[in-house]
């Protein structure tokens, strides 16, 4: 947002805004002069805030999931199912599944899905990592749990084929899951049902 009128801190903060998903240059707009006529608390708690993002999170070098320890609490709980690994698309799925109190079992992150449209591909993917980690564990079950839809069942079948004689059974999670709809967005009753209704792939 060039303009002589705004100046170039304020034009700089727009444009961070504006490049995040779902936040218009108005949005942008409001949310930058809010911060401007905030206490500084607010603005720097905020600074702060996104650089303890950056600095103080990584990825579980078993799960992939975002974490601050390594492997992160999930995959360090000896009280969960090590024989169920449920997989999903994003960091935000696994949160949405934990909600529903339903899911003992373990993770992993693809960190998005196939989509030869947008240019990913499964190396892109941490679809690799999946079947190395079922070929050298315990898991005895991996749960689909893309989301309902072309590209997260397109990426499903896909690891479905890669894990064919890997002597695990692979299951998806039941269609209580409306097409098209994402996990993170789905209420509580509805991801229990889906995860108590899952079949096998």
């Amino acid at each position: 947002m060039a303009s002589k009128a705004i100046p170039e801190p304020i034009s700089r903060l727009i444009d961070a805004f504006s490049s995040l998903p779902g936040v218009g240059p108005k949005s942008a707009a409001r949310l930058t002069y809010f911060l401007l006529r905030a206490p500084d608390h607010v603005a720097l708690g905020l600074a702060d805030a996104l650089k303890a993002l950056k600095a103080e999170t990584i990825l579980c070098s078993n799960c992939f999931n975002i974490a601050t320890t390594d492997p992160c609490s999930i995959c360090a709980d000896t009280n969960r199912d090590q024989r169920t690994i449920a997989v999903v698309e994003e960091p935000l799925d696994v949160i949405a599944l934990e909600r529903t109190g339903e899911y003992r079992g373990l993770y992993h992150v693809l960190h998005g899905v196939i989509s030869p449209v947008n240019g990913i591909g499964p190396d892109d993917l941490k679809i690799r990592e999946l079947i190395t980690r079922v070929e050298r564990g315990t898991a005895l079950e991996v749960i689909m749990a893309t989301n309902p839809g072309m590209e997260g069942d397109a990426t499903a079948n896909y690891i479905r084929a890669e894990l064919a004689g890997k002597g695990v059974k692979v299951t998806t999670l039941a269609r209580g899951l409306p097409i098209g709809g994402d996990i993170e967005y789905a209420d509580s009753v509805t991801l229990s049902r889906a995860l108590r209704g899952r079949s096998e792939f």
